[in-house]
């Protein structure tokens, strides 16, 4: 079975994106596979050397960090994957949390400010497959879903 890679949304994604509400808070579920070595565009070489993966993406996080706090970001939860009871058997994630943000608009702030749209060349370097998911609020009763 070939697997296919995810780094950045498809502009169809995000227009989809987009074209939901932008006024009430959204949950990112985001699942990160690292590369074993970062992988910079020819542009930021500079940046790879040596690099693991993780490395880089530890950058990402400390240097988008000001921006996800700027715009209301916060992470509510954060974990590991230890197996994979449903789906496919070769999935694993080396990263997996939830980032909050207060409403859509603020993640679109985020990845439209110019500091961010710099540094997410160490996300791209250090990703070799991610799920990044928009999941809103949904209303619960007696334990299922209304």
């Amino acid at each position: 079975m070939s697997e296919e890679y995810y780094v950045d949304p498809l502009r169809e994604q995000f227009d989809a994106f987009k074209s939901l509400p932008r006024d009430r808070p959204i949950n990112m579920l985001n699942q990160v596979r690292f590369r074993d070595v970062a992988a910079y565009a020819e542009d930021h070489s500079e940046y790879g050397k040596g690099l693991s993966g993780e490395q880089a993406y530890a950058l990402y996080g400390e240097q988008s960090g000001p921006i996800f706090k700027r715009v209301g970001g916060t992470i509510i939860w954060r974990g590991i994957c230890e197996t994979v009871l449903t789906g496919p058997r070769h999935e694993h994630w080396d990263a997996m949390f939830i980032a909050r943000y207060p409403h859509a608009g603020a993640f679109l702030e985020m990845v439209t400010d110019p500091v961010y749209r710099e540094v997410v060349k160490h996300r791209q370097a250090a990703v070799a497959t991610s799920r990044l998911i928009r999941c809103g609020e949904a209303s619960s009763q007696n334990g299922t879903f209304a």
